[in-house]
């Protein structure tokens, strides 16, 4: 077996461990799913019609899905630092390097995984939008760039969210390292329009990463052209992908005696 199948297998090995994890414990796997689901019941059916007001006689729901469908990543990027943190402090790292396995296969696992339940949780955002009424305008390529879009941050912030867990000191610390990232949506486009916001916010909630992605998923989902945020979002995307990987691996490597 080739060093690459070998990886592949241990992955795939590691991938059903943290599936079964899911299946036994699974409050923080539901929490992650149900949470932009509640959001999306609050903001439209609670303050859909004040809200609403601000945004340009858009439809509130069309205005915010995207930005609530983008928090549903980001919601989902707690699970997996919570996760890699608890693998760190019960001691079966230890026992795995002693395995003759890959040593990328366990945060790979952890990685394909947590990107798996996001990505459940991306599609019941979207089904519970459409059942209270959103009609996005997008055609086959417009639902192929937003899905592209979703999987890439997806995968960026899963990488992100493993640095943070193996940074922590456990789980506890873990848990709380994601918040800035699941709050940054909230002081950018997802909600209301950057030009409601005082001055000082309105220029962070302009060139914030989360804002370009909002408005290119946005533009995808009602069938126009995305460009220029469709581009930086993707900057931003493996910018941050290339990142979470590296120090998730200089983490993962480091000496366990430090």
């Amino acid at each position: 077996m080739t060093p690459i199948s070998q990886a592949m297998a241990d992955s795939a090995t590691m991938l059903r461990r943290n599936l079964r994890h899911a299946l036994r414990y699974p409050s923080l796997s539901v929490s992650s799913i149900i949470t932009p689901i509640l959001f999306l019941l609050l903001f439209v059916g609670v303050f859909g019609k004040a809200l609403g007001k601000g945004v340009g006689g858009v439809d509130y729901i069309d205005y915010v899905t995207p930005g609530i469908i983008l928090m549903a990543v980001a919601s989902g990027c707690m699970s997996p630092s919570v996760a890699v943190a608890v693998d760190m402090t019960e001691g079966v790292i230890a026992r795995f390097r002693t395995m003759p396995i890959a040593r990328s296969s366990l945060l790979t696992g952890h990685v394909v995984g947590s990107m798996m339940q996001t990505l459940i949780s991306l599609v019941l955002s979207v089904l519970a939008a459409v059942a209270m009424g959103y009609r996005p305008d997008a055609g086959l390529g417009g639902w192929l760039g937003a899905a592209g879009l979703m999987v890439l941050l997806t995968f960026a912030l899963t990488w992100f969210a493993v640095a943070l867990g193996l940074l922590a000191k456990g789980p506890e610390g873990a848990s709380n390292s994601p918040l800035l990232i699941q709050f940054l949506p909230f002081l950018g486009s997802a909600i209301v329009p950057p030009d409601s916001m005082p001055a000082g916010v309105r220029w962070f909630a302009e060139y914030q990463p989360f804002t370009p992605m909002i408005e290119a998923l946005r533009k995808l989902l009602m069938g126009q052209p995305a460009g220029h945020d469709a581009a930086v979002s993707v900057a931003w995307c493996v910018g941050v992908a290339v990142v979470g990987y590296l120090w998730s691996k200089r983490l993962f490597n480091r000496d366990p005696s430090r």
